[in-house]
């Protein structure tokens, strides 16, 4: 059996799950996720907790009860404290505006660009060089943030782009002549 599958998923006060034959949907403060069952998995739910087993000896199904129990924890994580990312952009007159559901970066362009945050994930700008992207599913959040640092990421040089708070970039040596 899975290391991963071996330790239950601990249902938190105020977090609601319910299995039925296809999928899985767990409520709370943050939202409702929903997660299609797998058959490879057996569920079962008992004292507030949820177990995973596989449902055969085969090594797929061994492997998914991992996968499985690591995906339904992150969404009752999710529902009850949520996710973030945080992303830094540095560089001469880079900066981030965030109104509603709309991000407008100006980071070297001749144009700004603009990104439009889909339901349930929200974005806010604490500074101008600051962006913190939150949501209750941790798959979504973490893509959002990817596609944003994706307009400018940093370059090697002078370490110039969009980046994540936690992030180093290695900055090269320039060519000596």
């Amino acid at each position: 059996m899975s290391r991963v599958a071996k330790s239950p998923v601990v249902i938190p006060a105020g977090v609601d799950v319910s299995i039925k034959d296809d999928q899985i949907n767990v409520k709370g403060a943050g939202g409702s996720l929903a997660l299609t069952q797998n058959a490879l998995v057996k569920i079962v739910s008992a004292d507030g907790k949820l177990t995973f087993e596989p449902a055969n000896a085969s090594r797929e199904a061994d492997a998914m009860s991992g996968t499985f129990r690591q995906l339904v924890n992150n969404m009752v994580v999710g529902v009850s404290k949520g996710f973030e990312k945080k992303l830094t952009l540095i560089g001469v007159g880079y900066k981030a505006q965030a109104t509603g559901n709309k991000l407008n970066l100006a980071v070297g362009y001749s144009h700004p660009v603009n990104f439009d945050m889909p339901a349930g994930i929200t974005v806010a700008t604490p500074t101008a060089t600051e962006i913190v992207i939150k949501g209750a599913d941790r798959q979504r959040v973490g893509q959002i943030a990817a596609e944003i640092r994706a307009v400018r990421p940093p370059e090697p040089y002078k370490g110039k782009g969009i980046r994540y708070a936690d992030e180093t970039v290695a900055i090269k040596e320039t060519k000596k002549k």
